[in-house]
């Protein structure tokens, strides 16, 4: 039975870095009988632009009725003044919280092509395989109460409020204990636990639901150890699960381990299976419309979502080695090109995926 995609750009190199992916798309459907349709829809700027509304009610639908939803990115300067409830960044959050996507899979791994890219020295990041696992659809993007507000004095006053019930906390490590499961058995959980009551209660959930894996390894550490042991000896990690803040924020710095934040994709599950993939990079739209933008992310986030999603895990394969091939072809964009590689565009970077796919 035919699989459905929705097709959802977005904003800034959103649009280029998806047309790469669904160039891939094409070419497994075409050559390797892949069973998909596609559709699209609009978010984020885009949406706004069209309809006044980041998530428009037509996206939503199609995105319930779909199997799984790419997405490109949203977001930029232009829509920055409008009110913070019609943001393009709400069309984001509405469809984690509307399509129930409480599990975010965020790998770091480096290409061993990809060493010397890295910042940091190439023995410390060489042979880097990470899984951070992150909530998605709690804690203190979500919680109540939050907002603005001016106190009997004239001043104003911030408030957003960290919260996560025992069962939100199960069933993300439930997630992260899995994946270990498949993998080095070994999970870090990460919280703040010293300072915050709401993590505390993290810490105890995950080490009693953790007692039900006796092959694993659990380890708790607190996130700004965590942020350093990522920069001083990354390898140390296999799969790390945490807070849907810290997880935002502990990913983008893995994903400069990787040489790029242009390699790293991502999915968001829910119960399910069905899931939202996008790269981790924002919609960078200082070099939107020039074709220099990395879509590896965004194509291996296609992988992730024939694995994950649509249970065709041999095409998820073809994509990696296709990618990996490229890059041993010495194809570099320009945020991972170095010395001794040949630098190109945002297209021809998709074309020769798709054509290392054919020739497989």
């Amino acid at each position: 039975m035919s699989k459905t995609i929705l097709i959802l750009p977005g904003d800034g190199i959103g649009p280029e870095i998806v047309a790469e992916a669904v160039k891939v798309l094409a070419c497994l459907k075409q050559d390797f009988g892949l069973d998909i349709e596609l559709t699209d829809g609009l978010v984020g700027g885009a949406a706004y632009d069209a309809h006044g509304h980041p998530l428009p009610e037509q996206t939503l639908a199609l995105a319930r009725a779909s199997d799984a939803v790419l997405l490109g990115a949203v977001g930029g300067p232009k829509w920055e003044p409008l009110d913070i409830a019609v943001r393009p960044e709400k069309g984001l959050l509405g469809l984690r919280a509307e399509l129930g996507l409480f599990a975010n899979l965020r790998p770091a791994i480096l290409y061993p092509q990809l060493a010397d890219a890295s910042t940091l020295k190439p023995d410390v990041v060489s042979g880097l395989d990470i899984l951070i696992v992150r909530e998605l659809t709690g804690g203190i993007y979500f919680g109540r109460p939050r907002g603005v507000e001016t106190l009997a004095s004239g001043e104003r006053r911030g408030i957003n409020t960290l919260v996560y019930t025992e069962s939100e906390i199960e069933r993300i490590c439930r997630v992260a204990f899995d994946m270990a499961m498949k993998r080095g058995k070994r999970v870090c959980s990460v919280d703040k636990a010293n300072v915050l009551e709401c993590t505390e209660l993290w810490r105890e959930v995950a080490t009693r639901i953790g007692a039900e894996y006796p092959e694993l390894t659990l380890s708790h550490m607190y996130v700004d150890n965590a942020a350093m042991q990522l920069v001083r000896a990354p390898k140390q990690f296999d799969v790390m699960v945490t807070t849907n803040m810290f997880g935002d924020i502990l990913s983008d710095c893995a994903a400069m381990l990787t040489g790029s934040i242009g390699m790293l994709p991502s999915a968001s599950l829910n119960a399910d299976g069905q899931g939202m993939y996008e790269p981790i990079h924002g919609s960078a739209p200082d070099i939107a419309g020039q074709g220099v933008a990395n879509p590896l992310a965004t194509i291996l986030s296609v992988a992730m979502m024939l694995r994950y999603s649509l249970d065709e895990p041999t095409h998820a394969e073809r994509i990696e080695q296709a990618v990996s091939t490229v890059l041993d072809q010495g194809l570099r964009t320009a945020d991972i090109a170095s010395e001794g590689t040949t630098t190109v565009g945002t297209a021809a970077m998709g074309d020769a995926v798709v054509e290392a796919i054919r020739r497989a």
